[in-house]
């Protein structure tokens, strides 16, 4: 199953291909954050947003209580773990 998974951005990598680095439950890697930024808008205003990642995207900006709504639901039926394990296997 795919799914979007909350994450944190952490720090900008590449302002330029607007890639940033986002924390997925003490996973970090880099995301595409292209989908939620806006043209007049620093790509830099993003740290510390949370965001729905799918397959390597940010496709949403969401609040903090949502996010860890999400997480612990996600925790609770097992799907983190293998989301995480997905990811930490790309980060290689």
């Amino acid at each position: 199953m795919c799914l979007g998974i909350p994450g944190k951005i952490i720090s900008i990598s590449d302002v330029e291909q607007q890639l940033g680095i986002v924390d997925v439950g003490g996973i970090q890697r880099v995301v595409n954050l292209s989908c939620i930024n806006e043209t007049d808008v620093e790509l830099e205003q993003h740290i510390d947003s949370w965001v729905l990642v799918h397959v390597g995207f940010a496709m949403s900006v969401i609040d903090e209580a949502e996010a860890h709504a999400t997480l612990k639901v996600l925790t609770e039926l097992g799907e983190m773990q293998e989301e995480l394990a997905a990811m930490q296997k790309g980060a290689s």
